[in-house]
């Protein structure tokens, strides 16, 4: 009979909730809150979305250029250095063909221009 009253202590399986837990669910209810109201904020901003997409094309244009240029640029030194070798070898090798080649070619460049 000499007991203290006792303070009442929140029955989670009857539903009470203490001060700290009403808390913590109205901050999270208020996150949730802000986060759809940036998501709908977001889908409303259409000139964004414009930006968006046209730097997202500018990036994937850039990224298209830059790997054709290092295909373009490893195919085709190889192919034009091997070429003008083996040409520069038959010329070596043989150079009448094309002291005879050169010849006609100025030959006819300028009766070409004669003509005119």
């Amino acid at each position: 009979m000499d007991e203290e009253p006792r303070q009442a202590e929140p029955d989670v399986t009857r539903g009470e909730r203490s001060p700290e837990q009403i808390q913590a669910e109205i901050e999270a209810t208020r996150e949730q809150l802000g986060d759809t109201v940036a998501a709908v904020g977001q889908k409303a901003d259409i000139k964004g979305q414009a930006r968006g997409k046209v730097n997202e094309l500018k990036q994937t244009a850039q990224a298209r250029k830059d790997e054709l240029l290092t295909k373009t640029r490893s195919n085709s030194p190889d192919s034009v250095s091997a070429g003008a070798q083996q040409i520069k070898g038959k010329a070596q090798d043989n150079p009448m063909p094309i002291a005879v080649g050169g010849a006609l070619l100025v030959g006819f460049l300028l009766g070409r221009r004669a003509g005119r």
